[in-house]
């Protein structure tokens, strides 16, 4: 495979393309919660593959997931970039014909500072909106002859408690941390409902979940009271693994439905 290429998934994985294979994007930090659903969902049998704007990043990661005895390879996936996406799906469709089970989970948080949406930077916005809401839906529909071809596929989206600022009926005040972020969040919950309907006569459930404050970013310094990756991790893979006539469209925290 050249240099070039925007996979790295070794030959000898390629023999596993029968079993269950697991997608999950902004796979390119340990500490990123994204690790920690591939790792999880690598333990119940799955072929993970990690994405990520950074192959080298993602294969490394994927590269400690082999070490570990499980099996796991990397695409390089740039959710701004169609190019890559639709590189990325046909790379799936034809090493596996099946996709099981794909998580968006990479975010993109650009004014974490800014606690007004009078204050906002529309380059901000744009930028929160293509990775948060506009990327996942693109990889869905480039995605979906793949998830059509798993016995019962399950997309999950990651959400955030975030979106509740922007939820209508609530008064949380005049201020409002991360606005671009926390309306893209909001916006990508609305996606899941859409897409849950638009996908009710197959086998496919599509949900969001809000994974809770998670312990994921200490440069930008997390609470103490913030979960664990591996913790945070757990309800993503009940929502990856639902069984058939469960939920979808709905958005979920601690496994109990957000309404």
């Amino acid at each position: 495979m050249s240099p070039s290429s925007p996979s790295s998934i070794p030959n000898d994985l390629r023999a596993s393309q029968k079993g269950k294979v697991a997608l999950i994007t902004g796979t390119s930090r340990e500490a990123g919660l994204g690790f920690a659903v591939a790792r999880e969902l690598a333990r119940l049998g799955f072929h993970v593959l990690l994405t990520a704007r950074n192959l080298p990043r993602a294969e490394n990661l994927a590269g400690q997931l082999r070490r570990d005895g499980y099996v796991a390879s990397a695409l390089r996936l740039d959710l701004t970039d169609q190019i890559t996406v639709k590189e990325a799906a046909i790379t799936v469709i034809n090493t596996f014909g099946h996709l099981d089970v794909l998580v968006n989970n990479a975010a993109d948080m650009p004014d974490f500072q800014t606690l007004s949406a009078l204050d906002v930077d529309l380059e901000a916005v744009r930028s929160a909106m293509e990775i948060d809401v506009i990327g996942p839906w693109g990889l869905v529909c480039a995605l979906l002859p793949a998830l059509k071809a798993a016995p019962a596929a399950r997309v999950v989206n990651v959400s955030s408690l975030s979106a509740l600022q922007v939820a209508p009926g609530l008064d949380l005040g005049a201020s409002m941390r991360a606005p671009a972020y926390s309306m893209a969040k909001y916006m990508l919950n609305a996606l899941t409902a859409v897409l849950g309907r638009a996908l009710d006569d197959t086998a496919i459930l599509v949900n969001a979940v809000d994974p809770g404050e998670t312990a994921t970013h200490t440069e930008r310094g997390d609470d103490e009271n913030d979960r664990p990756a591996d913790e945070s991790a757990h309800d993503i893979v009940w929502a990856a693994t639902l069984p058939a006539g469960g939920p979808t469209g709905k958005v979920f925290r601690d496994r109990k439905l957000v309404a």
